[in-house]
């Protein structure tokens, strides 16, 4: 819907970089940590639209930083894959350290969990899902290696890193879009609309199937024609049996 706006993000990150004894069960300390991880780059996308925004701490850390800082700031929404234990938490830490405010509120679609919490599947990872469900892959490339390159500034490594990051959000969009008749607590979008539509697309095109019985009474249930939502009216069919109320008494 055109009211609202929904952010699909994804970042990559430099490992950390320390100095062990040994390649096996290491126990790092803190007086090993050499330099601490940082934002490589990110890449994002307005749902429904065709732009990939891209950019890199070749661009400098503030303004790499400050270019998914307004972004963010302009969502309703934002949709990523894991990003409620890593995205979200390691921008907010560029933004502390780099003496930014916090961005504005949005709310948070991460669909890793939805992955978890609604199906069984023989992997969670955003590859394994996107090709199972037909949807597309990430982009090869030879793993720790291409991180390596790009710290050190090798710009074929980082021409693949783009791809890479750019097809994740493309994946990421791709996936939400499958997923969307199964995400529980989406933001709702009938709140937009000032006739009856579907929660989570906001489609005023439904199909009624059959009753919802729930405590506060019975209600209509309906179908998503758009998305495949399951959701219910809002009033019920049936009223609630109103018991009679205590009169008051002045003492």
């Amino acid at each position: 819907m055109k009211d609202f706006r929904l952010l699909n993000l994804d970042i990559e990150t430099a490992p950390h970089l320390a100095a062990v004894w040994g390649l096996y069960d290491q126990n790092v300390a803190l007086n090993q940590l050499m330099k601490p991880g940082y934002t490589l780059c990110w890449a994002a996308k307005w749902h429904g639209e065709k732009k990939i925004y891209f950019d890199s701490i070749l661009s400098g850390e503030k303004k790499m930083v400050k270019g998914i800082h307004d972004l963010m700031c302009q969502a309703d929404a934002i949709c990523h894959y894991n990003g409620l234990k890593f995205d979200i938490p390691t921008l907010n830490k560029e933004f502390l350290m780099l003496g930014m405010n916090p961005p504005s509120p949005s709310m948070q679609i991460d669909l890793l969990r939805v992955a978890r919490s609604r199906f069984k599947l023989a992997s969670n990872k955003l590859d394994y899902v996107a090709q199972q469900l037909g949807l597309g892959k990430k982009v090869d490339h030879k793993g720790m290696e291409l991180w390596l390159q790009c710290m050190s500034k090798d710009k074929a490594a980082w021409k693949i890193m783009e791809r890479y990051n750019k097809q994740d959000v493309v994946l990421l969009e791709k996936v939400y879009d499958r997923l969307l008749p199964w995400i529980k607590n989406h933001p709702n979008l009938s709140l937009l609309s000032d006739k009856p539509a579907c929660p989570n697309c906001g489609s005023k095109n439904s199909h009624q199937r059959g009753t919802a019985i729930v405590s506060t009474g019975k209600y209509q249930r309906y179908q998503c024609a758009g998305c495949g939502t399951w959701y219910r009216g809002t009033e019920p069919l049936t009223p609630r049996k109103q018991t009679k109320s205590t009169k008051r008494i002045n003492l």
